[in-house]
């Protein structure tokens, strides 16, 4: 008898064992994976590095770029981070500006606390409907992120998790190591914003004469500017046209 008990201590032993390395796994495979991005409290690795982006700054300097230029494959690379659906990347002289989108991909995405802090409302899908409010089923195509039925945006930063956000900047960082500072913004009217860019640069039209709006924008979105920028297409339509369609693209001529 004495001999079974013995048996099954050793058992109980080897089973406890087998559930805390398994914890322990468990436990570093989300220290180390992006598909959570809400293990701050557990001394995560990414976590104990030099923070890899930025903070609002009163330096009016900081976001006084010389140039800037739409990134295809850092907006991709950022897009397929776990929890991002849609991402765009300008770099510029000095800085890196990333405009988001989240989705349920991944957790933590969001900043501690527990409540939701995105800006859309998505009842309206199984309605059939794009505003539930209204029951209307049209929307504005040339924002791709809406109020309603929309991925995720976020109205300030401090919404978003700082793993999240050193997530993307240590992305950034790692695949263009000569940018000083990462801006990471979820906010709806930056992102749609940052799209008309994005747009541009998609048309092959030239990005210098529109260094100045784009300048208006990431000093509004991450300084302290009290300027407020203009979409783009809004620019456009509001200017005299010389000649050109309503609507398009500020060009070189039209920066004077």
């Amino acid at each position: 008898m004495s001999c079974v008990r013995r048996t099954c201590a050793l058992l109980g032993a080897v089973l406890m064992l087998g559930l805390l390395l398994t914890a322990c796994n468990y436990k570093s495979y989300f220290q180390k994976s992006a598909q959570d991005y809400a293990s701050r409290k557990a001394n995560d690795p990414k976590m104990m590095q030099t923070r890899s982006y930025g903070s609002y700054s009163a330096n009016p300097q900081q976001h006084d770029n010389r140039y800037f230029e739409y990134s295809s494959a850092l907006s991709n690379k950022i897009a397929a981070l776990p929890g991002i659906n849609t991402a765009l990347v300008f770099l510029t002289d000095k800085n890196a500006y990333v405009g988001i989108m989240t989705d349920w991909s991944a957790t933590g995405t969001e900043a501690t606390g527990g409540a939701h802090s995105h800006e859309q409302d998505n009842t309206g899908t199984t309605e059939g409907v794009y505003n539930v409010s209204t029951g209307s089923t049209k929307w504005d195509n040339r924002q791709v992120a809406t109020p309603y039925n929309s991925y995720f945006t976020h109205k300030d930063a401090s919404d978003l998790s700082s793993e999240l956000r050193q997530v993307i900047g240590g992305t950034i960082r790692k695949n263009h190591a000569r940018v000083q500072e990462v801006h990471i913004s979820a906010n709806r009217e930056f992102v749609n914003q940052a799209l008309e860019y994005a747009k541009a640069a998609w048309l092959k039209k030239p990005l210098a004469p529109l260094t100045k709006e784009f300048n208006t924008l990431v000093q509004y979105t991450f300084g302290m500017s009290g300027n407020i920028p203009l979409p783009l297409y809004i620019k456009a339509e509001t200017e005299p046209s010389n000649g050109k369609a309503s609507g398009s693209v500020p060009k070189a001529s039209k920066s004077k």
